[in-house]
C-alpha cells in the first residue's frame, strides 16, 4: 500500500517565471529526477487551471521538458491587460510563480528523503 505525504510543490520543486503583455509563463523545476514523474502526474493544465481560477486564465498550456526536469506552463489571460496596463501589481509573474509554487502535491512517503531538508 502506497502511502503519501501532502506538501506545497515548493518543497519538491522551484520556479521561474516571466511576463509578456498579459500572458505569464511559469516554469516549475524538480529538486530531483524522481520526483519530476509525481510532478507531471499532478501539476496538469486543468489542475493548474483551477489552482488560478481567481485570475481566471483563457488558456493553460503545459510543456514538457523532461530532459531538465521540468514543465513550463503559459497562462493566458492573467495579468490584468497586461504588466504596463494592470493597477495590481501582485498580479505580475513573480507573485503567480508563488501561488503556484503553493499548489498541493502527494509525495509518496518513499521519495521523501529526496525533498530538500527531509
Amino acid at each position: 500500500m502506497n502511502e503519501f505525504l501532502t506538501v506545497p510543490l515548493y518543497h519538491a520543486a522551484h520556479g521561474r517565471t516571466g511576463d509578456k503583455g498579459n500572458r505569464s509563463n511559469i516554469s516549475v523545476i524538480a529538486w530531483h529526477p524522481d520526483l519530476y514523474p509525481v510532478l507531471v502526474d499532478q501539476l496538469t493544465p486543468q489542475a493548474v487551471a483551477e489552482h488560478f481560477a481567481h485570475r481566471q486564465p483563457a488558456a493553460v498550456q503545459r510543456y514538457l521538458l523532461p530532459q531538465l526536469q521540468a514543465m513550463n506552463f503559459v497562462l493566458d489571460g492573467v495579468l490584468d491587460g497586461g504588466v504596463n496596463n494592470a493597477l495590481n501589481l501582485d498580479t505580475h509573474g513573480k507573485a503567480l510563480s508563488f501561488w503556484l509554487l503553493d499548489f498541493p502535491v502527494r509525495i509518496p512517503v518513499s521519495l521523501l528523503p529526496l525533498l530538500p531538508g527531509e
